[in-house]
């Protein structure tokens, strides 16, 4: 059944690549969606698919019902664009001034719609449940599916399964692990509130952009000497702002910054530390403080049996030579929500192909990507569900 859904989904590839190129051209930001998700919601209304939409604000879910009864599994992708204005010299160039997908979302809402459609035909042979969750908003802070799951798109749903196409990662490889696979991200930005002056009397004031500076170096202590070197961390501040004149000591000095761990208790630690350091430091000087710390998304974790699964999968459609352990990403994705609540699993493909210029990273406005991941990413998300609804290994063939 496998290799028959698999020759379909080559026969829609071209008719994928429209779509995905369509939405390449009409990009919209996170929750400024109108026109994609609607575009969504008629593609998976047209196979005869229960629609939802609106989910959690933007987001549309579709329900597909297998003719035999069965375990339920989601698929999710996320269909936001970025503020970047497109420089690619090609024919579906972004129209839009200052937007481009520049992370792949139109690569991976093209290959769920046209999983949508090859198992949609198949309906009557799936035991069970099919839930194909469209995200909205992946970009920003909080990411759409927080939103999407207070509004019930993981009702019911026993599992969930989720892609992402790379640029750094050569085109027909595959990569999963099981545990942690991306880190838990938190903001943060600390006031100094001190007492302004002239430049020439620094006596008389509480300059806070020098104790900002303090608490900046001050803060750099808390991976190298209160966090394991068995665990994972980065503390990093990436905005520091006050005054504006050279010859005057402001009232005020602001940071910004994120912090990035995978381990729960270390997150929680430097949260803590962060404070104490901030209020400390502030308080030697004499200034005062304001903080706000503010967590996003919590860190991503792949099911091990799951993982192994899709492994041995991507070793099916891919070959074995071609699937490897992604490394654990220090960035964040939203996608971790939906892994608080049923177990999960999250993979890469890759998009890299310098034959057509696709070799720039993610958010760059050269940002492209092989489209013929598409149909990988179709493909292990076929298999993955059949096989999880069906209790059925697939077995590396050694292709």
């Amino acid at each position: 059944m496998v290799e028959n859904l698999f020759t379909k989904l080559e026969e829609i590839y071209p008719k994928m690549v429209d779509f995905r190129r369509e939405l390449h051209m009409h990009p919209e930001l996170s929750h400024h969606e109108e026109k994609t998700p609607e575009k969504i919601a008629a593609f998976l209304r047209g196979l005869g698919i229960e629609v939802r939409t609106g989910v959690g604000g933007r987001g549309v879910v579709g329900t597909l019902e297998g003719g035999k009864p069965g375990k339920t599994i989601a698929l999710r992708a996320d269909f936001d664009a970025l503020p970047i204005q497109d420089e690619k010299d090609v024919d579906y160039k972004s129209q839009v001034q200052g937007v481009m997908h520049a992370c792949g979302h139109d690569i991976h809402t093209s290959a769920l719609l046209g999983v949508a459609k090859v198992l949609s035909e198949f309906r009557d042979e799936i035991p069970g449940t099919i839930v194909f969750v469209h995200q909205f908003a992946e970009e920003a802070t909080p990411g759409g599916a927080k939103y999407m799951i207070e509004d019930g798109c993981l009702d019911g749903v026993d599992i969930i399964y989720g892609a992402h196409v790379m640029a750094d990662e050569p085109f027909g490889t595959v990569g999963v692990r099981g545990g942690y696979a991306s880190s838990a991200q938190d903001d943060f930005e600390i006031e100094v509130l001190g007492k302004g002056g002239h430049g020439s009397s620094p006596h008389t004031t509480v300059d806070p952009l020098v104790t900002a500076s303090q608490l900046v170096v001050n803060l750099q202590q808390i991976v190298s000497r209160r966090v394991s070197p068995q665990h994972a961390a980065a503390v990093t501040v990436g905005s520091f702002q006050s005054g504006g004149a050279n010859n005057v000591i402001a009232d005020k000095a602001v940071i910004k910054g994120t912090v990035r761990t995978y381990d729960a208790e270390v997150r929680n630690m430097i949260e803590e530390a962060l404070k104490q350091i901030a209020k400390s430091t502030c308080e030697a000087a004499g200034a005062g403080v304001n903080i706000h710390y503010v967590r996003d998304c919590p860190s991503m974790y792949n099911d091990p049996e799951e993982a192994k699964r899709i492994e041995k999968i991507a070793q099916y459609v891919v070959g074995t030579e071609n699937v490897r352990e992604m490394a654990p990403m220090m960035g964040s994705e939203d996608y971790a929500f939906y892994q608080e609540e049923i177990p999960g699993v999250y993979f890469i493909v890759g998009g890299e192909n310098p034959d057509i210029g696709a070799v720039y990273p993610h958010h760059h406005p050269m940002f492209n990507a092989d489209e013929r991941s598409i149909l990988n990413i179709g493909k292990v998300f076929i298999s993955s569900a059949l096989s999880y609804l069906s209790d059925e290994e697939i077995v590396p063939t050694g292709k």
